[in-house]
Formats: structure tokens, C-alpha cells, sequence
């Protein structure tokens, strides 16, 4: 499984997420949203994870911390190295029991989408996401910038969006690599009426 180069990619990225600048954009939401990113809703089927996690909120922009620590221990200990049943190289990262909104506390989970959860190694979780209704993203440009730009797009229209507050997930994938082209889907679980 390819990860040394993720690794130094997300390392980077982790410099960049540090960066006072970007975490000052994220707070006051000043980074603009990217107008060709429009979202189409998709059903998808249930899955398996297995990764780390830590439970965190976006006030204050602790969130912003706490991940930074989480992608930080995810590539340095290269936990993705040591996920078995690992179906591909692809990071999921989840965001899941929440306790209320955005802007309440939620879990969120670094790993990997796996067949079985038979073995779980020590330290890490397993969860089974359900499948149903989502609305896609696809946040383009330089990561993470682009991604916190879409997570900012998704929160304002979390009113529009009936979301169901159950499992949100971004993916990783070889397009997440490419600089300012790069590629992160993000899924956001919605209501269905």
C-alpha cells in the first residue's frame, strides 16, 4: 500500500493546517467558497472502517487542532500500514455521533474502509457506516484550503440541506495529491423525505 507518499503529502498538509493564517480564515470564515462545486445527492451502500479517532467540536476552532494532532498520529505511526482488510488506499475521514449540529461535539475517525471487522488492532475502532442518502461535494484546489472552503459552503446551507447529523465522510484518494488540482469527496448524510 502506497502511504510514504501520502504521508509526506499530509505532513505538509498538517504544516499548512497549522499555519495562523489558515486557522484565522477558518475561524472568522472568510475563505471564499468555491462556486463551481455543486453538490448532487447520491445513494450509497453501507461500508466498514477501521481508524482513530477523538471526539472534538468546531467552536473556538478546536477542531482544527484536534485533527491536526489526529492526521499527525494517523501518518507518523502509518496506522494505515497496519489496518487490515484495507480495500484500498483511500483515507476516510468520519464524522459521526453527533450531539447536536456543527457546532456541537461529534466523533471523528482517520482510517481506512476495510471487508471485515473480525480484527481490530489495539488502539484503533471498527464502525459500519449504514448506507442511504447523501449529498456529494467535491472540494477542488489546494488541500486542506479547498476542503475547509466546502465545509464552509456545506454549514451554510445546513438548513437547506435536511442533513441527518448520522455519518459525514471526506475521502482521500489519489486526486487528494495533485496541488491546486486536487480532488476530496466529501459525503454529507441527509434526511430523506
Amino acid at each position: 500500500m502506497p502511504t510514504r507518499h501520502l504521508k509526506t503529502d499530509f505532513n505538509e498538509i498538517l504544516r499548512k493546517m497549522k499555519n495562523t493564517l489558515i486557522i484565522y480564515l477558518l475561524i472568522i470564515g472568510l475563505m471564499s467558497c468555491n462556486s463551481q462545486n455543486k453538490p448532487i445527492e447520491q445513494n450509497m451502500e453501507s461500508f466498514k472502517i477501521i481508524g482513530i479517532s477523538l471526539e472534538t467540536t468546531n467552536q473556538n476552532g478546536q477542531s482544527v487542532e484536534d485533527m491536526g494532532q489526529l492526521w499527525q498520529q494517523f501518518l507518523s505511526q502509518q496506522l494505515a500500514n497496519k489496518i487490515p482488510n484495507a480495500l484500498s488506499p483511500e483515507i476516510y475521514v468520519l464524522y459521526t455521533d453527533y450531539k447536536s449540529d456543527y457546532m456541537g461535539k461529534y466523533r471523528a475517525i482517520i482510517g481506512c474502509k476495510v471487508a471485515t471487522l473480525d480484527t481490530i488492532p489495539k488502539g484503533m475502532l471498527g464502525r459500519v457506516i449504514e448506507g442511504g442518502t447523501y449529498t456529494k461535494y467535491t472540494a477542488k484546489g489546494e488541500v486542506p484550503a479547498s476542503v475547509v472552503s466546502t465545509w464552509q459552503q456545506i454549514w451554510k446551507a445546513d438548513d437547506s440541506l435536511k442533513r441527518s447529523y448520522t455519518t459525514d465522510f471526506e475521502v482521500y484518494g489519489a486526486k487528494s495529491q495533485q496541488g491546486i488540482e486536487s480532488e476530496v469527496e466529501i459525503f454529507i448524510a441527509i434526511n430523506q423525505y
